[in-house]
């Protein structure tokens, strides 16, 4: 119980931070996912009462946008870009690759929690496909055995620390 409680009050410190703002919606709820790595259920009717609107509203703006997660995500995102270029010059292969070395499909995180599998619908580096996103940096003109030393080396990195 004492975490609930504590998670309680760091929810409530996020909302009053943003709460008097113009449209404090969204930054609230970024606020709770750079804070937790998600927005956490118990927020919603936190939010809601906040802010005065229905738990119905409050859950279609956290749902409506992708980039925010409903569930704890891995310690490192894999964004697989999905569009016309990228699927031109082969990223169905490197979806494999990713599929088979981490044992996940799309929106899904390893069992121990180090990675986050997620397609995405263009990257802005068309000229460089097929393009990937590993936490913050994009990649392109990948290959499988370049990629699978990219996802070896999240492996080796989350067993060092």
């Amino acid at each position: 119980m004492p975490q609930q409680s504590d998670e309680s009050a760091l929810i409530a410190d996020i909302i009053n931070k943003y709460r008097n703002i113009d449209g404090p919606c969204l930054p609230i709820f970024h606020g709770l996912q750079e804070h937790f790595g998600y927005v956490p259920a118990a927020a919603i009717p936190m939010v809601a009462d906040s802010l005065n609107l229905s738990r119905a509203e409050v859950h279609g703006i956290v749902t409506f946008y992708k980039d925010f997660k409903s569930e704890p995500q891995g310690r490192h995102h894999v964004k697989l870009c999905r569009a016309e270029s990228c699927q031109a010059v082969g990223c169905d292969s490197l979806i494999d690759v990713a599929r088979k070395q981490l044992g996940i499909d799309f929106d899904q995180t390893t069992a121990d929690g180090l990675v986050t599998l997620e397609p995405v619908f263009c990257l802005g580096n068309c000229a460089l496909s097929p393009a990937a996103m590993i936490d913050d940096k994009v990649y392109g003109r990948l290959d499988q055995t370049r990629f699978q030393s990219l996802l070896n080396g999240l492996r080796d990195a989350g067993a060092a620390s």
